[in-house]
């Protein structure tokens, strides 16, 4: 009897990623004991590079810190409301990029492993869990991302009764500053922007003219890529983080319009006219030395990547701290397997979490983390804790996951589930009778100005209905003591 209270008394997390260490963080919080089981060093990844918790592999960035007309900066507002471990720890080691947040990586992981191993009610397990325990073995939090074992992914596979689904994401190289040419690139942020933590001049800016730009596209459609494996070949790329060659692969102005885009942008050096195109470089450590250029993604071989990105005007002299990359994401049909309170319909002592789930981003994942940590909380203390409304953005991020791109009236209908970055278009439509402000003399907003008032009003209704969800649910505050 008494063996069975502990076991009910416990949590256990796999995966010490952006999700699974959040989740760890606000169990504990909510004074439930935690053991959070993270196999690294004693089986590493392709991707990872360190033994710390919450590495970040990809992109140092946490994307747009706007709450007031940007979806990711509200749920990065949401998760503070919330006291993330993940925010508290990138508002702390913030470096300057414009409007968005991005952080030195190495200071906050180190920060987040620091809390965790610090808490009196989280213990670290350097272990690997091969599968899935049993429907009597307590409650678990299974997050461990897209670089899951394969032993893992198999169990899981083969517990959810379904195909594994998967898609590659890519990784940006990473620039040595002093490499980078200041007679040819300049610094600014696209219209100015300072974001926190920022001047408006926060970003490297490399320019390219027509000449240059053709010939650039011209050597990323003959690069030498990464042959894929058989298993691996009918693998999609996940949209938001496309491999720049195969950008350019879709059309010649494909970058121009994408991460090479050159507006909002003003060469300041003499003699210079607009440019054709910009590259643009995001400062990735607090030492401002690193610098990661943004958008750019690739699945070619590191020769060539530096060969091809050295044609880029103010790079023709880089020096790189590390080149881009690819690894291959799993992530599960939640939709079907899944229930609101992120449990395995099949077996619900199983809660999953990040992008397995089927979130994409840094910040997509760990607010699925913060919330399977309270639902199991919730459960272990024996009280209910409902799903955030879905005018909120971490509403909106728990119905996608579990409802998919159907409403519940279309449930059963065929259906193609992808990972999905929290938007606008996860969200409620505003009430009928909301009406756009008007201006001193009467007249609705028009053009981009209607599209802010939207959002604004939609942020503004979030904010109300995530602090009623708050102090509605008294479950989970910090234990005495």
């Amino acid at each position: 009897m008494v063996a069975a209270m502990q076991k009910q008394q416990l949590i256990n997390i796999v995966g010490g990623g952006l999700a699974g260490s959040e989740a760890a963080w606000q169990a504990a919080q909510a004074g439930v004991r935690v053991v959070l089981h993270e196999m690294r060093p004693v089986r590493g990844t392709d991707a990872h590079k360190t033994d710390g918790l919450a590495e970040l592999v990809c992109s140092n960035s946490f994307r747009s810190d706007d709450a007031q007309t940007n979806a990711v900066g509200l749920i990065h507002q949401e998760m503070r409301s919330c006291n993330s471990l993940i925010m508290a720890s990138a508002d702390a080691h913030q470096v300057p990029a414009g409007g968005a947040l991005a952080v030195d990586r190495h200071g906050f992981s180190d920060a987040v492993t620091k809390a965790l191993e610090d808490h009196p009610l989280i213990e670290i397990c350097r272990e690997e869990i091969p599968g899935l325990p049993g429907p009597d073995s307590g409650l678990w939090i299974f997050a461990t991302g897209p670089l899951t074992s394969e032993p893992l992914a198999k169990a899981i596979a083969a517990a959810s009764g379904e195909t594994e689904l998967a898609f590659f994401d890519a990784i940006a190289p990473i620039v040595h500053r002093e490499s980078v040419n200041m007679d040819i690139a300049w610094f600014q942020s696209r219209y100015d922007k300072a974001g926190p933590g920022g001047t408006g001049s926060d970003y490297l800016n490399c320019p390219m003219d027509k000449a240059q730009y053709e010939a650039f596209v011209d050597a990323l459609l003959a690069a030498d890529t990464v042959e894929f494996h058989d298993w691996e070949a009918n693998t999609p790329y996940f949209d938001g983080c496309l491999p720049i060659e195969i950008m350019a692969a879709r059309g010649r102005e494909t970058l121009r319009h994408g991460p090479m885009k050159p507006v909002g942008l003003t060469n300041p050096h003499p003699g210079t006219e607009k440019p054709y195109a910009v590259v643009q470089l995001r400062q990735d450590n607090a030492l401002a030395t690193l610098w990661n250029m943004v958008g750019f993604q690739t699945k070619m071989r590191y020769g060539t990547q530096a060969d091809i990105f050295r044609m880029i005007p103010g790079l023709e002299n880089a020096e790189f701290a590390r080149l881009g990359g690819l690894h291959r994401n799993t992530y599960m049909n939640s939709p079907k397997l899944l229930d609101p309170q992120l449990r395995l319909k099949s077996q619900p002592n199983l809660r999953f979490a990040g992008q397995m789930t089927g979130v994409e981003g840094y910040v997509e994942s760990a607010a699925s983390g913060l919330l399977a940590g309270r639902f199991a909380a919730a459960e272990v203390l024996g009280r209910a804790l409902g799903q955030p409304p879905a005018t909120t953005a971490l509403g909106a991020l728990v119905n996608h996951i579990t409802l998919g791109h159907l409403s519940a009236e279309q449930q059963g209908a065929p259906r193609s589930f992808q990972p999905m970055n929290v938007n606008f278009g996860l969200f409620p439509p505003l009430a009928d009778d909301w009406q756009y402000p008007r201006d001193e003399h009467g007249r609705k907003p028009k053009g981009k100005a209607k599209s802010v008032a939207r959002k604004q009003a939609m942020t503004q209704r979030a904010r109300i209905d995530l602090a009623h969800w708050l102090t509605a649910q008294s479950a989970l505050t910090p234990a005495a003591g």
